[in-house]
């Protein structure tokens, strides 16, 4: 049976860098405040001409030229995000016209911070089905448009960005050795946007509400995470008789670095086996994950025949796991 594992990775942010003094001066709080209680120094915002397509644009590009493919030869195309173009077409068919992937399946995944690993599910399994092609995955968030400055709990926490991999055939013993998700609906208001939608569509009174930003119930969300975490790891570790120690590198979505080292001390992963991207980006979302794979890859942290777990929790609330032997990149790694 062939392998699918991830032939090319790639991220983009936008060059605006938005620090906590910016911030603090509409939240009305100390900028050291932030840095203390986040871990976050800076996030990047998207200039007037960006969209979330236009990140996801980029950060695909570098993913195809790391993989040597060309996007006229993807079949398929997922973009996770919960901050799409509009509400509808599907973001990915804005970034299939940006690249010209035009064979390309191209259709959104809205998991929120755990969309790459539900696009990354997908792909696996279409290609297995297929027995050949090649899958684009991306993370594409642009927050920014999205936020309530005044509001402390998610003004400081949330950047934009995009991160990407192409999945493709690897050698045998390497790539994607399984996913798992999960999704518990039943706490979908702890983290949502109100108003936009068809329960509520726009309209004067949800303007002046401010329905439209982000609300999050940030005690709920602050139980969630280590609850889920653990949950999606244990599961997928359980499932392959593995332990922790025998993880090379742990790469969460990036909530924001004090929660991360804070979980790593719960879960007794070492600070050098764990990818923390969040201090320069923020909580870039869906584009978390891959972002962070990309800056691992780059940085010479990942080794071919590493063990690496991937791990998210998202709006939804949703969850997932990936484990994933690696491979060097390139079209035909070795």
């Amino acid at each position: 049976m062939t392998a699918w594992g991830l032939l090319g990775t790639g991220a983009y942010a936008p060059a605006r860098a938005a620090g906590n003094a910016e911030l603090a001066a509409a939240l009305d709080i100390d900028p050291q405040r932030i840095l203390d209680s986040t871990g976050i120094r800076e996030r990047r915002r998207a200039d007037a001409t960006e969209a979330a397509s236009d990140l996801a644009a980029r950060a695909a590009e570098a993913a195809l030229e790391q993989a040597g493919c060309d996007a006229a030869d993807l079949d398929l195309l997922v973009v996770g995000t919960s901050t799409p173009d509009e509400l509808g077409p599907a973001t990915a068919c804005r970034v299939q016209a940006l690249l010209g992937a035009r064979r390309a399946v191209a259709f959104d995944i809205g998991a929120a911070c755990s969309g790459y690993l539900f696009g990354l599910k997908v792909a696996r399994d279409w290609l297995a089905g297929a027995e050949r092609g090649l899958a684009l995955v991306v993370g594409a968030e642009v927050y920014s448009r999205f936020l309530d400055p005044a509001d402390r709990a998610t003004a400081v926490l949330f950047g934009d960005g995009a991160g990407a991999s192409v999945v493709g055939p690897v050698p045998a013993g390497t790539g994607i050795e399984s996913v798992r998700l999960g999704a518990d609906g039943t706490r979908a208001g702890s983290v949502l946007i109100p108003a936009g939608g068809s329960r509520r569509p726009a309209d004067p009174g949800t303007v002046r509400e401010g329905a439209h930003r982000i609300r999050m119930d940030a005690p709920a969300i602050r139980r969630a995470f280590p609850e889920l975490f653990d949950l999606a790891i244990g599961e997928i570790l359980a499932a392959h008789g593995l332990k922790l120690d025998d993880i090379d590198l742990v790469v969460p979505h990036q909530p924001n670095p004090r929660t991360l080292r804070r979980y790593a001390e719960h879960a007794d992963i070492p600070r050098d086996r764990l990818a923390v991207i969040g201090e320069h980006l923020g909580n870039i979302g869906a584009a978390s994950i891959p972002a962070a794979l990309a800056a691992a890859e780059a940085d010479g942290r990942l080794k071919h025949g590493d063990r690496v777990l991937l791990a998210a929790v998202g709006a939804g609330l949703t969850w997932g796991s990936a484990l994933i032997t690696w491979t060097r990149p390139g079209k035909d790694p070795a």
